[in-house]
Order: structure tokens, then C-alpha cells, then sequence
């Protein structure tokens, strides 16, 4: 057996793998809610929208993209991810102009379908997709690296944004982003010219799930793992999306500015970045099995302090507990799918994952939103957020328990 590679020698070898996931995942930050959240002020006063307005937008859209998700997202099986994702970069790219030509209200719903479809769906997927098929024994490292993308965009891009925004009207910058999403494609094209295709890669490198098998999308659907997993898939989803979407209205119930709010989100990036370099290497020796019924449990923390304090250190106590879980969660699903239902139709299954995980990303803003219209302060619906991570880790132990006499030795 060959000597298991060392970091350093893993990232020279797959250099190119590794950064065509690190570029998908930093410009899906462009549709991803903590980038479009920057620019709620201006929306909802160009188009005279409240806060359950704007958040009923977002979910409309949001919501569709989830539903074209489970469709598109199985072209990843059959389609090489230098191909599917210069398209789909495109396709980011189309949806920024968009946004910033955009005089209707009627067209706001069209320009949140294409920034979340384009961008926090299929950018995403593609990555996970991508490094969950072409790593086995490593696939935590190059998950855990393919994130550091998204980590990098949302520790910038909102400081940035907010930033220029005081110099620069928002539409500027929305073809600003536009371009970046652009430059991206060619540059994609570049690292993947000699990509691995889809099908050669999860016929000789597939490892399979439970009962040493591959499951296919509709079998999935049929194993009570899948459905007591879906509280877990939604939680994350809905409510930091939630809180990134609001944090101008967050802010100012805490008495602070929204680039004091901005201010943290580096620490934030740094902390997430670190747990999921953790995560990553904790996959690799134990199996996502035996992580997953712990991940989720700092969101419990995270939520009940920012519902109870505004100080500085509350603060970022609370970010701290916030990305300790973002950060696993960007790792350890993705591979948990793998490990449970095998390689094979990884695409046709993330899919259907990623589509349910984006379903939360529009309810998430919606539902608080409403709140917030009734007087519940996003800061005090917090405790209600904190019990729902208390009852998803319940149910996530009751799944992965009843799921490990069937996994390989190794995975379980």
C-alpha cells in the first residue's frame, strides 16, 4: 500500500482539481445570501418593499431554483465540470446584468431565481460534486479545501461592496460583479483542460454506500435516513441565511452600524476556515458517521447569544459558535451523502440535497421576515432557532444510528 500522501504533496498534485473547486465555490458568492443581503437597503427603497416584501421575493425566487435544481443539478454525472460550469458561470454572470438593469418589480423574483440557481446553486454543487467524486481517501481535505472559496467570498466581498457602495451606486456594482463572473469562466477552462470525466471517474474510483452498493436518487428517497436527515439539511440553510439576509436589521436592533456588523465577518471566515480545515482532517480518519450527530449543536450557542447579548465579545462569541458549525457543515454532509449512498449518482443525489438546502435558504428569510413584520425582533426569534438545532441534532443521531451497521467498516 503507497504511503499516504502529505498536505503539501497532496495540494501540488491536484493543484488544478483543488482550484477549479476553490473558484467555484468563492463566485458562487455573488448569489449567496450574505452577498445579496449587502444590497437590501437599496432594493427594498428602489422598490418600496418591507421586510416581508423583500424576503417573499427572495423566497419566490429562491424557491424555484430549488425546484430547477433537482432537475439540472444530474447533468453533473453526465457532463465534465469544465464544460457545465464555464456555462453555468455564464449564466452568474447573466443574472448580475440583470439585477443591475433591472427597473420592474415584476422581473426582482427572475433576477433572485438566476443569482441563487446560477450561483448558490449549481456553482456550489458542481464543486461538492466534483471533489466528493475525484477524492475518496482524501475527499475531506478536498472538500474542506474546494470551501475555503466561499469562505474567502463572504470574509471580502460584503466589506468590499460596502465599502464601494458609498462612492458607487449599486448597480455599478452589480456589473462589477458581473465581470468578475466572467473572467471566471476562461480561467475555469484553464485548470480543468485536462479534467477527468464524470463517468471514467465513479467507474474506477466510486466507492459505494450502505450495503456495499450504489443508491440511486429515487432509492434514496425511499430510506428513512434521507427524510430524518432533511430537518439537519434545512436548519443551516434557512437560518444563517436568515441572519446574513437581515444583519442590516440586526444591526440595528443590537444599536450598531451594518459595517460595524461587516466588521466581524473576517473573524467569522477565519473561524469557519479553521473548523473546516478540522473537519476535513477528522473525516479523513473517523468517517463523517461519527461526526455528523455532533456538528450542528455550536448553532444551538450561537443562536441563544445572539438573542441574549449586545456587547462586542457577545458578539463575537456568538460568531465564533455560528462558524464552528458553518464550517463542518460545509465538509461533512457532502461526504456523509457519499459514504451512505455510494459515488455513482453522487450528481442525481446532491442534487436533490442541494435543492432541499436551497428550499431552506428561501424559507429561512421569508418566515423571519414575517416575524420581524409582527414585532418579533430577528434577535429574539434566536431562542425558537436555537431549540429547532436542538431537535435537527436528535434526529440526525437517530438516522446515522440506524444507518452504521450498513455502512463500510471504514465509514462507520
Amino acid at each position: 500500500m503507497a504511503a499516504p500522501l502529505r498536505f503539501h504533496e497532496f495540494l501540488l498534485r491536484n493543484a488544478p482539481y483543488l482550484s477549479a473547486g476553490v473558484l467555484l465555490t468563492f463566485l458562487s458568492s455573488f448569489g449567496q445570501t450574505f452577498f445579496i443581503s449587502v444590497f437590501a437597503g437599496p432594493i427594498q427603497a428602489e422598490f418600496g418593499l418591507s421586510h416581508a416584501g423583500w424576503g417573499a421575493i427572495y423566497m419566490v425566487g429562491t424557491t424555484a431554483s430549488a425546484l430547477v435544481m433537482v432537475a439540472a443539478g444530474g447533468l453533473s454525472d453526465v457532463l465534465r465540470v469544465r464544460q457545465l460550469g464555464a456555462f453555468v458561470l455564464c449564466g452568474l454572470a447573466a443574472a448580475c446584468v440583470l439585477m443591475a438593469l433591472n427597473r420592474n418589480y415584476w422581473v426582482l423574483p427572475l433576477s433572485v431565481f438566476a443569482l441563487r440557481f446560477f450561483g448558490q446553486g449549481m456553482s456550489t454543487h458542481l464543486a461538492v460534486v466534483a471533489m466528493a467524486r475525484w477524492f475518496v481517501a482524501t475527499r475531506g481535505r478536498a472538500l474542506s479545501i474546494a470551501a475555503l472559496g466561499v469562505s474567502f467570498g463572504q470574509a471580502l466581498l460584503p466589506l468590499i461592496f460596502v465599502a464601494l457602495m458609498v462612492r458607487f451606486d449599486w448597480r455599478m456594482l452589480w456589473l462589477l460583479s458581473a465581470a468578475i463572473c466572467l473572467l471566471g469562466a476562461p480561467l475555469l477552462l484553464r485548470l480543468l483542460s485536462q479534467e477527468r470525466t464524470p463517468r471514467a471517474t465513479s467507474q474506477d474510483v466510486s466507492s459505494t454506500g450502505m450495503d456495499n452498493r450504489h443508491w440511486s436518487r429515487v432509492e434514496v428517497l425511499r430510506t428513512p435516513l434521507f427524510w430524518l436527515m432533511v430537518p439537519s439539511i434545512l436548519g443551516p440553510a434557512a437560518f444563517s441565511t436568515a441572519f446574513f439576509f437581515h444583519q442590516l436589521h440586526f444591526a440595528t436592533t443590537k444599536g450598531w452600524s451594518l459595517l460595524e456588523l461587516v466588521a466581524y465577518f473576517p473573524f467569522f471566515t477565519v473561524m469557519s476556515v479553521l473548523s473546516m480545515l478540522v473537519a476535513g482532517w477528522a473525516l479523513d480518519r473517523w468517517g463523517a458517521a461519527r461526526l455528523m450527530p455532533l456538528y450542528q449543536l455550536p448553532m444551538v450557542a450561537a443562536f441563544a447569544i445572539f438573542a441574549t447579548t449586545a456587547s462586542g465579545i457577545g458578539m463575537a462569541a456568538g460568531f465564533l459558535a455560528m462558524a464552528l458549525s458553518v464550517g463542518a457543515h460545509a465538509v461533512l454532509p457532502s461526504s456523509f451523502w457519499a459514504e451512505a449512498y455510494g459515488t455513482r449518482y453522487i450528481g442525481a443525489i446532491k442534487s436533490l440535497v442541494m435543492a432541499v438546502m436551497v428550499f431552506g435558504t428561501a424559507i429561512g428569510p421569508g418566515l423571519t421576515g414575517a416575524l420581524i413584520d409582527l414585532g418579533i425582533d430577528f434577535d429574539a426569534q434566536g431562542y425558537g432557532i436555537a431549540v429547532y438545532f436542538l431537535l435537527t441534532t436528535l434526529c440526525i443521531w437517530v438516522g446515522v444510528r440506524g444507518a452504521r451497521q450498513r455502512l463500510n467498516p471504514r465509514a462507520a
